[in-house]
């Protein structure tokens, strides 16, 4: 049955032209997106998960930033150690020449003045963003390693923790204590301050080495700690890195469109479209038909 009124294959080619376009208008947007899921409407789960974990990869990212500062001040610390074990052993060159007979030991310890002043200003100058590891007071620095997320959604900063105290810095913050502060057995002295002169005589000399020994083994030891933690400095670091490309790579698979699919998809809604668009003319045309039954 024809009816003037109501235009039911019209209506179905209408129908039919709105769920093509509708499906276009995805399919061109997750083209141009490169997006499958771009809002919470295309699919709330994949949605949601994505946007967690975009948050927690930009936590990630400062994670990286925080190790890349930590692992400044480790190298900073470490070339400091490195630098007085080097003016250590030239003190200790000079110790040993006054062991030889005529030597005039005061022209040595001008020398020696020189080193521990030297000394004094490595450790003063071995500061990165104000933080200073080897003329310092004590206490624990930490830094930045991984951010953490637990069951139930709890997240929480895990740091690397380093205690510094009087066997692992060459100073204590002054000059009266720490590797190259601390009293040595010759009364008075200390690897920065001692002094030797006309009066020291050769147990002095071998004292003052007994403590500079004793000074460049702990000086050793530091320099081992440090580049140890430099080292899980280092690793952490690339594991945030391959984390952090891990995420992104989940986070493609739940969200990012397969364009050779969606480039198939656009082909197929086009020709669809053009079909529909041919079909609901054909049906209108129909209502025109009827008014060839009431011409003369």
């Amino acid at each position: 049955m024809t009816s003037i009124l109501t235009n039911n294959s019209a209506m179905a080619a209408l129908q039919t032209l709105r769920n093509v376009n509708s499906n276009l208008s995805d399919t061109q947007n997750a083209v141009s997106s490169g997006l499958r899921v771009g809002k919470a409407s295309d699919n709330a789960a994949y949605w949601s998960i994505a946007t967690t974990m975009k948050s927690d990869n930009k936590a990630l990212s400062a994670v990286s930033d925080a190790l890349g500062m930590g692992a400044a001040k480790l190298d900073t610390a470490y070339t400091a150690v490195d630098s007085a074990i080097d003016i250590v052993g030239d003190i200790k060159a000079k110790l040993v020449a006054a062991s030889e007979a005529g030597v005039d030991k005061s022209k040595l310890q001008d020398e020696i003045t020189q080193l521990q002043a030297q000394l004094y200003s490595v450790a003063q100058s071995a500061s990165f963003n104000g933080e200073n590891w080897v003329n310092n007071v004590g206490g624990t620095v930490s830094v930045v390693s991984s951010f953490v997320r637990g069951t139930g959604g709890v997240v929480s900063i895990k740091t690397t923790d380093y205690s510094l105290g009087a066997t692992n810095t060459l100073f204590d913050g002054s000059t009266t204590g720490g590797i190259l502060g601390a009293n040595g057995a010759s009364s008075g002295s200390s690897i920065y301050g001692f002094t030797i002169g006309s009066s020291t005589t050769q147990g002095d000399v071998d004292n003052l080495l007994t403590d500079v020994e004793t000074a460049l083994t702990s000086m050793t030891t530091l320099g081992s700690q440090l580049g140890s933690l430099q080292q899980r400095v280092d690793i952490q670091s690339d594991f945030v890195t391959s984390l952090s490309d891990s995420i992104d790579s989940g986070i493609g698979r739940l969200v990012d469109a397969d364009m050779e699919e969606e480039s198939s998809k656009l082909s197929a809604l086009q020709t669809q479209q053009q079909l529909a668009i041919q079909s609901l003319s054909i049906a209108n045309s129909s209502s025109q038909n009827i008014l060839s039954l009431f011409r003369s």
